[in-house]
């Protein structure tokens, strides 16, 4: 903030006050010029395309990215040099390593990333848990975390060696995903607390298992779940989106205020 003309009998505390803000200035000043220089490329799933938004770039055809998404948001408020979004709704790890990768290179600076729910099948969890019974919903829950343990770190170690090998001076943030449910929220009707319990406990065994393979690549991992409390499906001021029978694709994913609100300061603290 630009300060002129202080006149001289403007009290100390005044003074005081201007010259913290013109500090913030100059620190964000700093950091928007020290974004200016940064290549960036955002990859993954639905959850970095920006899914649940409900607007989408046209171009980007079923892979749903958002003007509204939190790398989109990052680069237009950070300016960087350049910026690829490449992330899709849909992507397994497969689909980063085989599609995504391709604006990686030893000039980029920053890379963003969310992925591993689809290969542990959230989707068809959610699916179950919806249509079927508790105990069905809960065996479900079960499968998603024995292929979380025993499966995923091997597909996601394959992810991270292959952004390190494209992008080998790149500083990656790897960003994990919410809980869906507050716990004894406003919910009526639909899955019990249990069920509810049960898929939270899920995602946190996901999120360990990312964060575990994230540092042993030397990458950084960042939590959503903390900004996300009290805004879960079933709080008053829910950032997900529950079941949404018009369009099911938005289902269980971030809103517009769970993209800005929770996922963009959360990367661009780790960023």
């Amino acid at each position: 903030m630009k300060l002129s003309r202080m006149t001289a009998y403007v009290s100390s505390i005044f003074l005081t006050a201007a010259f913290a803000l013109t500090g913030a200035g100059v620190a964000s000043a700093a950091t928007h010029a020290q974004a200016a220089g940064i290549d960036y490329v955002a990859l993954g799933d639905s959850y970095s395309s920006g899914v649940g938004t409900g607007t989408y770039d046209s171009s980007s055809g079923s892979c749903k990215r958002s003007p509204k998404a939190y790398p989109s948001l990052w680069a237009v408020s950070h300016a960087p040099a350049s910026f690829a979004f490449t992330a899709c709704s849909g992507a397994t790890t497969g689909d980063v390593t085989a599609g995504q990768l391709g604006p990686l290179n030893s000039a980029t600076d920053l890379v963003s990333i969310t992925i591993g729910g689809n290969d542990a099948g959230f989707s068809d969890v959610m699916t179950t848990c919806v249509l079927y019974s508790q105990a069905t919903c809960l065996n479900r829950i079960d499968q998603a975390r024995t292929y979380a343990d025993t499966v995923l770190p091997g597909k996601l170690d394959s992810v991270y060696s292959a952004i390190r090998a494209k992008a080998p001076n790149a500083h990656v943030v790897v960003i994990g995903y919410p809980h869906f449910y507050k716990i004894g929220g406003s919910c009526f009707g639909g899955l019990s607390d249990t069920s509810r319990a049960a898929i939270n406990s899920a995602a946190d065994e996901l999120n360990t298992v990312t964060a575990k393979r994230a540092a042993d690549h030397g990458y950084t991992f960042a939590s959503v779940v903390p900004p996300f409390t009290n805004h879960e499906i079933c709080s008053s001021s829910s950032w997900l989106n529950s079941l949404v029978w018009t369009n099911i694709g938005e289902s269980y994913h971030p809103t517009s205020a769970g993209q800005s609100g929770a996922y963009l300061p959360t990367f661009t603290s780790a960023a």
